[in-house]
């Protein structure tokens, strides 16, 4: 009797525990997003946006160089946004005529649609949208990208190189800390967990707190490279708008993409006559070194390769703004 009661009781009060935690809970998973900082909303409303399939689709364009007619392209990574590039914006501007990025569907201040199936075969159509959206069909377009962007660079230039309908005229592509070969590429816990615990993945989305995030994001940085206080609230910021936490398990089937079209896109990057480049954080722990670059140089032997200090980790542009940038301008100016 007495083993009884005490079960009861403890019953009973795990029952109140549960009560008292479902409206805190409910609290806690309806938690607005963060406000833009006045950086990122300064970015925001100097973009434009353009309308994909019913998504409308962010974009910043400048306008540099005058006499010079070349465009360069940048394509960002997971899980941020083209905000990634704003350290090196301005210097790309005083070397290109038309500097333009965007966010991908699912991203930054872009349409997230859900339930969606985000690949990276409808990304590379939302890049070639944009391309003729700016009357841009006709030109040939410089290409730099970082990470996820790596692998829409590359079916942008399978289908280039095979003249698929509607394709971007590839002038030059320049990569950077990508996971290109799935058999070098090693996606942190809690891009495994998202993309392969199906019904549950939509409720560990809506767990993700700043906290946990920043926690995360931050290992993929070198230890005297990390972002500012404000930076990581700002890549954070940039996933909460419009509830892009929610759609990061159907992002990420992305992975599982890569290693099912790797002979397409490892493919066009080992028999392409484009001008290429990458350029490597060493410390990536997502790409390392040296299995990753060695891989690299082993495949694609037509590419010069730019590794930076031993210091950067895998976002290069963000970690090491001037490095990154004398490595592509070292690198468009060769050729």
């Amino acid at each position: 009797n007495e083993c009884g009661s005490a079960r009861r009781a403890s019953r009973e009060w795990w029952l109140h525990v549960a009560l008292l935690c479902v409206p805190l809970l409910a609290v806690y998973l309806h938690i607005p997003p963060p406000q833009l900082s006045p950086a990122l909303d300064s970015w925001r409303t100097s973009g434009h946006f353009f309308t994909f399939r019913g998504n409308h689709i962010f974009y910043k364009e400048s306008v540099g160089v005058v006499g010079s007619s070349d465009v360069l392209l940048l394509l960002h990574g997971f899980p941020t946004s083209s905000y990634d590039w704003y350290k090196i914006w301005d210097p790309l501007t005083q070397r290109f005529n038309r500097v333009i990025a965007l966010d991908f569907l699912g991203f930054g201040f872009s349409h997230k649609p859900r339930p969606h199936r985000y690949s990276i075969f409808e990304q590379a159509s939302v890049v070639e949208t944009l391309v003729a959206h700016l009357g841009l069909s006709e030109q040939r377009i410089n290409i730099l990208s970082h990470d996820y962007g790596d692998t829409v660079a590359l079916e942008l230039l399978y289908r280039s190189d095979h003249n698929r309908s509607g394709h971007i005229t590839i002038n030059s592509l320049c990569l950077s800390n990508g996971g290109i070969f799935p058999e070098t590429h090693y996606p942190r816990f809690l891009q495994k967990v998202l993309k392969d615990s199906g019904f549950i993945s939509p409720v560990l989305t809506r767990l993700i707190n700043f906290q946990f995030f920043s926690r995360g994001i931050k290992d993929v940085f070198g230890p005297y490279t990390q972002p500012t206080e404000a930076e990581f609230w700002d890549m954070w910021t940039g996933i909460r708008f419009n509830d892009g936490n929610l759609v990061m398990d159907s992002i990420l089937q992305y992975i599982n993409q890569r290693l099912k079209h790797r002979e397409r896109w490892v493919g066009a990057l080992t028999s392409t006559s484009t001008p290429l480049h990458m350029i490597y954080g060493p410390l990536d722990p997502v790409n390392p070194h040296p299995e990753f670059i060695q891989l690299y140089q082993k495949l694609v032997q037509r590419s010069t390769v730019s590794v930076l200090d031993e210091h950067v980790s895998h976002y290069p542009q963000l970690e090491d703004p001037t490095g990154f940038f004398n490595a592509y301008l070292s690198f468009i100016n060769s050729f």
